[in-house]
C-alpha cells in the first residue's frame, strides 16, 4: 500500500475508536503519524497504540493542520463542526455518522459493494450505518446477479450498537434484575437486560424510526436502486456485540436456493454458516470480532415462489463502523483517491 498517513481519530475514546486504534495496527495501516482526538471532557485520557502511551487531545480549529485522514466516529452533530474544518486544513474525513450520508455530493461506500463512489469524493466520505452495511454484504451479490424487487427486513440489534456505556449498563441491569433490584436506565428509555424493544430512535411521521429510515434510505442509494421497495423493522435485543437480521427477498423470476448459497459461499466479506443437521447457523456470539458477515439458513420463502429467506449475524462495531472505514482508507490509498477528486466540499 503506498504513502505514509497522517491519521487522526475524531472520538478516540469510544468503542469504535477504540476498534479503528486495533484495526489500524493489525492490518499494518501506513502511518506516519496518529493523533487522537476527543471532545474537552475525555482530553488528557491516555490510550496505549503499538507499544505507546498516546495522549488524547480535545478538537479545535487547529487539530487538522498537517493531517491527511481522518477517521470520525464521534456523533452527527460532531461531524457536522469539524468535518468541513478537517477538510478546510486539506484532510479526507471518513465519517460513521449520519451526518452526511445522504448529501448528494457526498460518497456512501461498502467496499465491497460500490467502492468505484469512493473516487468522487469532494474531502468527505460516509460511512453507512451499521445495519444497513450489514445487510448490503449479504444481499448485493444476489442482486447482482438477479435484481431484487423487494426486501423486507428485521433487525435484532445488540446493546453496543449504542456505545460501550450501553454495553456496561446491561450487564448492571442483569445483576440488579438477578438480585431482584430496579435496575439502571440511562443509555435506554427501557431495560434491555431479559428484555426487548423496538428501537429507539425517533419516530417518523410514518411510524417507522430513524433506524428504520436509514436502511431504507442509505441501501437505495449505495445500490443506485432509488425505486427499490424496502421495509424495515428494528428491535433492540438483550445482545452484547453483533447485530443480527432476517431478510426477506423478493425477486421478479424464482432464484434457486443453490445458486444463493452458491453465490454468497464466494462473496467478499461474506462467511457461509450452515449446519442443517445440527441446526447450526449464524449467532452473534460466533460474529464477534469477526470481520465477515456470517449469513446462512438460505431457503425458498414459502408465501413466495420469488422469494427467498436468509439470516444474518455481524459484528456492528467491526465490520458495521471500524473495518469498514479502515476498509474506505485502504482503497483509497490504494487507488490514488485519497486528495479530493475535485473542489473540497466545505
Amino acid at each position: 500500500m503506498p504513502g505514509q498517513v497522517r491519521v487522526a481519530i475524531l472520538g478516540a475514546t469510544g468503542a469504535v475508536g477504540a476498534e479503528l486504534m486495533e484495526l489500524l495496527a493489525q492490518r499494518q495501516f501506513p502511518l506516519a503519524h496518529l493523533k487522537l482526538l476527543a471532545s474537552p471532557r475525555s482530553a488528557g485520557t491516555k490510550l496505549s497504540f503499538q507499544g505507546e502511551t498516546l495522549e488524547v487531545e480535545a478538537v479545535s480549529e487547529r487539530s487538522f493542520k498537517n493531517i491527511d485522514l481522518v477517521l470520525a466516529s464521534a456523533g452527527g452533530s460532531t461531524s457536522k463542526t469539524w468535518a468541513p474544518v478537517a477538510v478546510a486544513a486539506g484532510a479526507t474525513v471518513i465519517d460513521n455518522s449520519s451526518a452526511f450520508r445522504l448529501e448528494s455530493q457526498v460518497p456512501l461506500v461498502i467496499p465491497e459493494v460500490n467502492p468505484q463512489a469512493a473516487a468522487q469524493h469532494l474531502g468527505i466520505i460516509a460511512n453507512p450505518n451499521c445495519t444497513t452495511i450489514l445487510m448490503a454484504i449479504a444481499v448485493w451479490p444476489l442482486h447482482r446477479v438477479q435484481p431484487v424487487e423487494r426486501l423486507i427486513a428485521a433487525t435484532y440489534q445488540s446493546a453496543s450498537g449504542a456505545g460501550a456505556q450501553a454495553m456496561a449498563e446491561v450487564k448492571a441491569q442483569s445483576q440488579a434484575i438477578l438480585a431482584g433490584e430496579t435496575p439502571p436506565t440511562h443509555s435506554f428509555p427501557y431495560p434491555l437486560a431479559f428484555n426487548l424493544f423496538p428501537h429507539n430512535s425517533p419516530l417518523t411521521d410514518g411510524g417507522y424510526c430513524q433506524e428504520e429510515m436509514k436502511m431504507v434510505n442509505e441501501t437505495r442509494k449505495i445500490f443506485n436502486a432509488p425505486q427499490l421497495r424496502i421495509s424495515a423493522t428494528c428491535v433492540r435485543v438483550p445482545v452484547l456485540r453483533a447485530h443480527s437480521e432476517a431478510i426477506n427477498l423478493e425477486f421478479a423470476e424464482p432464484f434457486s436456493v443453490g445458486s444463493a448459497r452458491e453465490i454468497l459461499a464466494s462473496a467478499p466479506g461474506v462467511k457461509l454458516v450452515e449446519d442443517w443437521d445440527a441446526n447450526y447457523f449464524p449467532m452473534p456470539i460466533d460474529a464477534t470480532g469477526k470481520d465477515e458477515v456470517l449469513v446462512g439458513r438460505i431457503r425458498q420463502d414459502l408465501s413466495h415462489p420469488c422469494g427467498l429467506e436468509l439470516w444474518l449475524c455481524g459484528d456492528q462495531i467491526r465490520k458495521g463502523a471500524a473495518l469498514n472505514a479502515i476498509q474506505i482508507a485502504e482503497l483509497l490509498l490504494q487507488n490514488q483517491w485519497l486528495a479530493p477528486q475535485a473542489t473540497a466540499l466545505v
